[in-house]
């Protein structure tokens, strides 16, 4: 069965559309996220406190941000589930669905309880695992913060849940802005208490707490689409759920192997230095900022889409979507890759530095950043497969994918870090080749489902690829020549810097682009031009 070519008109514009509501969205939510970074590196820079919240949070933060955030296992497991099961998004949803909605959230509110019971009542030793290179100070306090938020573990599932039901009836907004909640509060945490918080107690309470107000602005709409909370234990015969499960948990795996590599890199940071590990969380943040726009912006409307041309077996569709979607975000991710090569220094510089902040800890963010950068192309690509293999329920292979590069994982840190002495640098890069392998080997087994069009997507990538390699040649260009002819403060030169590399992209990358006859540059230049 296939769509009709104005069914599919239909669905590139209504992708389209919400595209650009969760990128405007989210690109609040970033900016609001960065300030509450440049906040608490202004008042604990990159030290053994921040070190030791961030230690800590990346637990919890398992259940918060990978299992239940946008693009996770509870939200895709729920879209993909029960968007096959609500027909009419116009109607509520039938008894049986709402019975089997009862039974995901208690199954889901138990593991989790329990879950927080064990890390709270252990939280010590956890930490003394994991960062086993640190101090007894570092250990302890991180294990102090670890119990502070134990209950994001419980709240990461339950909104994860939320934010599936929300999508399928094409909320967007709301699950996207619900993250400014946990920065805001986290900025009125360390604004009233950080003068005086030594030890991070503030950062620990104050993410808790957002978490909290996370579930609570969800959970009105969900309730007012129809699904109503009755605690249902009826786990065994029960096909849907079965179902669910079948593509939960080895989703989960997959999300907790990709944790456990940021445990690995934990463990070897925890020998580098103070304030390391605080330095590659602010690099992913950078890196985060313009990528996960990207990357939630186009994926969340698609993973939907492609769940229903699974269902409808257009195979031709999938591929279609696909390579439409992922060379959109190959198209925007090499001006990105450009600008954090050529000016990541000044930008680390202009956001964090200040405060407690200073230039070595600028110089640790952009080391790790540099790495990462080169990144991005087999990180959307993978991001973007993953949401293929999630439509046809498949969710082993990339837990399989994941798990096989664990010892990749800690043999590249061990030549990195041990070996070669790269420091900072060598975790990032580390990540950016593992990154590259489960990409490769995700975008291989996938012809097993579905023929890919690869061709003509990385024949695109090539072409996109030259016209990166030039421009990037005349930003580096642009840049030296500004800092040897001009004279400014630094702060007034590095905006010069990172203006002169923006405008160098838009204009030098699009037109190079519009000359090869990229389709991408030729759509966001009618765009820009029915604009005017």
């Amino acid at each position: 069965m296939t769509t009709s070519i104005s069914g599919k008109n239909n669905s590139t514009t209504s992708v389209l559309h919400a595209a650009w509501i969760i990128a405007a969205v989210t690109i609040i939510s970033k900016l609001i996220g960065f300030i509450r970074d440049i906040i608490i590196a202004n008042y604990y820079g990159a030290s053994l406190v921040s070190d030791a919240y961030y230690y800590a949070y990346q637990i919890p933060s398992l259940s918060l941000i990978l299992l239940g955030g946008v693009g996770g296992p509870f939200h895709s497991a729920t879209v993909a589930i029960f968007s096959k099961l609500i027909p009419d998004l116009n109607k509520k949803p039938q008894e049986d669905v709402n019975k089997l909605y009862s039974t995901f959230m208690t199954g889901t509110t138990v593991f989790f309880l329990l879950l927080s019971v064990l890390m709270f009542v252990f939280a010590k030793p956890i930490m003394g695992l994991i960062i086993s290179g640190g101090s007894y100070e570092m250990v302890n306090l991180s294990a102090q913060h670890l119990q502070i938020m134990t209950p994001l573990l419980v709240i990461g599932g339950i909104v994860g849940i939320y934010y599936g039901i929300l999508i399928i009836y094409k909320q967007f907004m709301l699950p996207n802005l619900s993250p400014i909640i946990m920065s805001v509060a986290i900025i009125a945490g360390i604004v009233i208490a950080a003068p005086n918080d030594q030890k991070g107690y503030a950062l620990a309470w104050a993410t808790t707490i957002g978490a909290i107000l996370q579930f609570l602005i969800q959970y009105p709409n969900v309730r007012k689409i129809g699904f109503l909370y009755k605690p249902n234990f009826q786990f065994a015969n029960n096909p849907n759920f079965k179902s669910i499960m079948e593509l939960l948990f080895p989703a989960i795996l997959s999300s907790t192997v990709g944790q456990i590599h940021i445990y690995v890199d934990m463990f070897f940071t925890s020998y580098i230095s103070d304030g390391a590990w605080t330095a590659i969380g602010y690099a992913n943040r950078v890196f985060q900022f313009p990528v996960g726009i990207l990357v939630t912006a186009f994926l969340v409307p698609l993973f939907p889409i492609f769940s229903r041309l699974v269902a409808d077996k257009d195979y031709e569709g999938i591929k279609n979507y696909f390579n439409k979607g992922v060379g959109v975000l190959f198209f925007a991710a090499i001006p990105i890759i450009i600008g954090i090569l050529a000016v990541g220094m000044p930008a680390v510089r202009l956001i964090f530095e200040r405060g407690e902040f200073d230039g070595y800890a600028t110089f640790m963010v952009t080391e790790a950043l540099w790495f990462l950068s080169v990144s991005i192309i087999p990180y959307v690509f993978r991001d973007s497969i993953t949401r293929v293999y999630y439509a046809f329920n498949d969710s082993k292979t990339p837990f399989i994918v994941a798990f096989s590069s664990i010892l990749l994982k800690y043999i590249l840190n061990v030549v990195f870090i041990k070996q070669l002495h790269l420091g900072i640098g060598g975790i990032t890069l580390s990540t950016s080749f593992v990154t590259l392998f489960n990409a490769c080997v995700l975008g291989y087994f996938i012809n097993k489902k579905i023929k890919m069009d690869y061709k003509s997507l990385f024949k695109n990538l090539f072409k996109m690829s030259i016209a990166g390699v030039i421009t990037y040649g005349l930003a580096v260009l642009s840049v030296v020549v500004l800092s040897r002819y001009f004279t400014f403060t630094q702060r007034i030169s590095d905006l010069i810097a990172i203006a002169a590399v923006s405008l160098i992209c838009i204009f030098v990358y699009t037109g190079l682009n519009l000359l090869f006859k990229m389709e991408y540059a030729r759509e966001l230049f009618e765009r820009v031009k029915a604009k005017l």
